[in-house]
């Protein structure tokens, strides 16, 4: 049998009764965005995305990173940083920088929380970090090597953490 003819298989999970949100802060690069969207249907995790936005949510590139998958997607958007709070005002925010001191591995994550993530060049505004220093954390790299990871691999190795942790 070929391996295209193959049947999918469907592993047996505990998927979180509350499921974990990912928000991305002004992102700028359309296949970037579509693949952290394919990565909230696969993982039922909702995508809240904080403008400006560097492309149109309708971009060409955007919707095919994100395949067909749009539809399954909870998607929410805010104008700015400040109506993202102020309409989450519970559930616990986690910011991903590599200014953050401590690991991504140490951080005890919960059904519910927001994985923020910045903007693919510049990351999230430092009033934001200075804010929730104790939320901070960093995805360790080999910084003689290079200077950071992609922002979709990085959504991708946080929420596949968080879900490990989480399935007891």
């Amino acid at each position: 049998m070929r391996y295209s003819e193959r049947k999918r298989i469907e592993l047996n999970f505990d998927w979180p009764e509350r499921p974990l949100n990912i928000v991305l802060v002004e992102p700028s690069i359309p296949p970037n965005t579509g693949n952290i969207a394919r990565l909230c249907a696969a993982t039922g995790s909702a995508l809240h995305l904080v403008e400006p936005l560097g492309f149109d949510l309708s971009e060409k590139q955007l919707r095919r990173a994100g395949l067909d998958y749009w539809e399954s997607v909870d998607l929410h958007t805010y104008p700015d940083i400040d109506a993202f709070f102020e309409c989450n005002p519970t559930g616990r925010k986690i910011l991903f920088s590599t200014a953050g001191q401590r690991s991504f591995f140490e951080m005890a994550y919960a059904p519910g929380d927001y994985l923020v993530f910045g903007n693919e060049t510049v990351g999230l505004p430092d009033k934001l970090l200075e804010k929730h220093p104790e939320n901070v954390c960093n995805i360790p790299i080999k910084l003689d090597c290079v200077r950071s990871l992609n922002l979709s691999n990085c959504a991708a190795i946080v929420v596949y953490e968080a879900l490990r942790q989480l399935n007891i």
